[in-house]
């Protein structure tokens, strides 16, 4: 069986023998933007789809529509609308994407949105696997017995698409994409729907429309202006939006200055009649806005980001944030900027295009790289304000000053910075890039260093290594040795979360032989302490110990009671891991006593859980219990997942251990998940196997025996021997009753994994081996 098998198909049942699931929770997400204002014909596009979706269809087969056509046709406003129209017969929700097919930098992929769509469904985020292909098959799932409307906006392949479709045939699922997309309709069986420019008389009515009350133009004046707009939808808005705001101008002005512009893209002509319209009045509306909000929307286009706020908006621009709200707001009028939420807004692919054509033309290139250093700039101090309240014990880099013109964001408090990474998290590794693209080498190695430390708790370690990449690089290139060092630690801990242990010790291997070259002996002692921990994650506890020890020295000695204490507290768990409970329950009690004094809240839940393992090892189970507990509500607290997750196995095992079989299972289950979802295999074993246990204490042996062979079979990929023994031993003992020889057959191989170590621990672990092996062979 492969490792990879863990990641999906797992259930875990209650303690009533009759397997039932725990019944989901329901959620019905309502993701649909708001039904498009002004909505005028396509009556007879809205009547063929009605009509096919109504009509007979194959059974089981989820129907699929495909509305095509030109860029501003108004594929989005027809889409939205029929989803509008249907959306009552969909009650169990309806899910919204933009794909971002078209726009500038990269599209949104299947596997970004999966995560998203799933935890609208109900899935918390801990559950939602790694792998694109387990989250599909779990989003399949999940929509198996509802009636959800998909609506997926703005792809350009078929790929960005596929994945997101729903398996059951009574969801409805709408795509929007500038291209054919026929690999749906050959394969899923899409209908689709190809959208040309307006008739004329109904362009003419979507003028009037949006003017309503505010003009008295004659049809054949607004014929002509809707012959200038090429018949295109979101032209003929941003026209009828200008003609609104100068209701008192004659229309035969305002279309002599359309003129204008058109003879200007005239003279640049493609060919392509309706892109040239469509240019033309954007070109129309944006010569009408204040020169203020004409720059600020040119300089939004050098945000390399899917969408951005008010704080990277006055950045970008130089302007305070009470100024360029103001102007995004004139923006979003003028239907330049689509807002997303409360002060944070997005560009019409389109749009962004024209923006970003209009700031390199319009903007010096000394100008548009002032603008782009002041939002780097933004991002890296609102990054380190961030750190100061999600990881207050790690040092700061020593940032000086903000750049003029760059007001950072501060923050009250812990939840308020990992709300704003959460927010941020797509426009991290944009801004990393584009900061690597420009040739800004201090930015592009700062920020990953910063925002490892200020990362939202649904950033994978996997997505931090693609910055830490680039910052690797920047940092080598500037020759920057502690930089280099710094990244190579942040570079270990990530590896290390991931289960990649080799890379981890090497990485942090080479921080510790810069650090040593630049008798930097704190940055030493740092190095010393992770190397310990990859060690100690592998069971290699003699190398742990040692460099432990070696760091623990160095900290003493420099004054650093925390970080001392730190590493008195890792050394706790190499003698808890080892069986020496006396040395370890001492190392622990002196760290946790520095930590409490500290109020250092994540140090406390660390030596907290590793008391816990302690108490129970020595009988005092109620008391291991609440020293879980407690580490489990730090975790909480500090929206931790990575040590939410490792926490719930001690208490798990506490619970397990009083015989609160129900609460180790739900335990075990959310360690499980939270692992599976943050890509520590490892990890995620650990919670199969204490799940394995548990039913083992109910006597429900073949569910015990199917996670101990889940368990075993990741282990063993991962190359994990100590943990491989343990779940054989604990598949032995499941399998024994029904088929003494594979138990021995189990008990034999766990014994030969055993002997590779000589701890305290593992002895007494290979005389209980011994002894079972023992029994089933004199059949006691």
């Amino acid at each position: 069986m492969q490792a990879g098998r863990v990641s999906g198909g797992i259930h875990f049942h209650g303690t009533d023998g009759l397997s039932r699931e725990r019944p989901p929770s329901r959620p019905a997400p309502r993701q649909l933007p708001g039904n498009v204002r002004h909505f005028v014909n396509r009556t007879d596009e809205l009547r063929r789809l009605a009509a096919h979706l109504s009509g007979d269809r194959e059974p089981f087969v989820v129907p699929v529509y495909v509305i095509a056509g030109t860029a501003g046709s108004g594929k989005t406003a027809l889409a939205l609308r029929w989803a509008h129209l249907v959306r009552e017969n969909y009650p169990d929700g309806h899910l919204y994407v933009n794909l971002r097919g078209y726009d500038p930098g990269e599209p949104v992929a299947a596997e970004k949105v999966l995560p998203r769509f799933l935890m609208a469904l109900g899935v918390p985020a801990a559950a939602v696997p790694s792998d694109s292909e387990s989250a599909a098959a779990l989003y399949r799932s999940v929509l198996a017995d509802r009636r959800v409307l998909v609506v997926l906006d703005n792809a350009a392949t078929v790929a960005q698409v596929r994945p997101l479709l729903p398996g059951d045939g009574s969801c409805l699922a709408i795509v929007t994409s500038r291209g054919r997309l026929s690999g749906l309709a050959v394969r899923d069986g899409a209908y689709r729907l190809t959208l040309g420019t307006l008739p004329e008389a109904e362009a003419i009515a979507l003028l009037r429309t949006v003017t309503d009350g505010a003009r008295a133009d004659g049809d054949d004046r607004l014929a002509e202006l809707a012959r200038l707009c090429a018949c295109l939808p979101l032209a003929l808005r941003i026209a009828a939006e200008r003609a609104t705001d100068h209701p008192y101008m004659p229309i035969q002005e305002l279309m002599d200055e359309l003129r204008d512009e058109s003879r200007l893209w005239d003279a640049l002509s493609t060919g392509d009649e309706e892109g040239e319209a469509v240019r033309a009045v954007f070109a129309w509306s944006y010569r009408a806005l204040s020169p203020e909000a004409a720059r600020l929307f040119r300089v939004l286009g050098l945000h390399p980001g899917p969408e951005f706020g008010v704080g990277a908006a006055a950045a970008l621009a130089g302007l305070s944030v009470r100024t360029a709200r103001q102007q995004l707001d004139v923006l979003a009028g003028a239907h330049l900027l689509m807002p997303t939420a409360p002060d944070r807004f997005e560009f019409h692919d389109l749009l962004r295009a024209y923006a970003t054509d209009r700031v390199r033309q319009e903007e010096l290139p000394e100008d548009r790289s002032a603008a782009l250093l002041r939002l780097l700039d933004w991002y890296l101090h609102t990054a380190d304000a961030a750190q100061a309240m999600v990881m207050p014990a790690e040092d700061r880099l020593p940032l000086g000053p903000p750049n003029t013109g760059v007001e950072p964001l501060s923050f009250a408090d812990h939840h308020q910075a990992v709300d704003w990474a959460e927010r941020e998290r797509a426009n991290f590794l944009p801004v990393v890039q584009a900061a690597e693209k420009s040739g800004l080498d201090r930015y592009a190695w700062q920020l990953p260093a910063v925002l490892w430390n200020a990362k939202s708790p649904s950033l994978l370690a996997t997505d931090w290594l693609a910055m830490g990449r680039i910052g690797l690089g920047a940092a080598r290139r500037l020759e920057d040795l502690t930089a280099e060092a710094g990244l190579l630690e942040s570079h270990g801990f990530a590896w290390t979360k991931t289960g990649r242990t080799t890379e981890a010790l090497d990485s942090h291997q080479r921080a510790l032989a810069i650090r040593r070259q630049l008798r930097d002996t704190e940055g030493e002692a740092a190095s010393l302490n992770a190397v310990g921990l990859v060690h100690l994650r592998r069971r290699e506890l003699s190398p742990a110990g040692a460099r432990l020890r070696e760091a623990a020295d160095l900290f003493g000695e420099l004054g650093e009671t925390h970080w001392h204490a730190v590493a008195t507290a890792n050394l706790g768990l190499v003698d808890y891991e080892a069986g020496r409970l006396t040395e370890a329950a001492e190392e622990i009690s002196l760290a946790l006593a520095e930590h409490r004094t500290e109020g250092a809240e994540r140090s406390i839940g660390n030596a907290l859980w590793v008391l816990s393992r302690i108490r129970l090892d020595r009988g005092q189970h109620q008391q291991a219990l609440l020293d879980a507990q407690e580490a489990v509500r730090i975790a909480l607290d500090l929206r931790s997942h990575v040590l939410e997750g490792n926490w719930l196995l001690a208490l798990g095992d506490a619970q397990r251990a009083l015989g609160s079989y129900e609460e180790a299972l739900t335990s075990y289950h959310r360690s499980a998940t939270l692992h599976r979802r943050l890509g520590d295999h490892s990890r995620e074993a650990l919670g199969l196997q204490g799940t394995g246990e548990t039913y083992q204490c109910l006597d429900r042996t073949e569910e015990a025996a199917h996670f101990h062979r889940t368990a075993a079979a990741a282990h063993r990929e991962l190359g994990d021997a100590w943990n491989e023994a343990l779940a054989l031993d604990g598949l032995a003992r499941a399998v024994r009753a029904g088929d003494p020889a594979m138990a021995h057959g189990y008990w034999t191989e766990s014994l030969r994994l055993l002997c590779r170590y000589d701890d305290p621990r593992a002895r007494a672990t290979r005389r209980d081996v011994e002894r079972r092996l023992g029994d089933v062979e004199t059949g006691g």
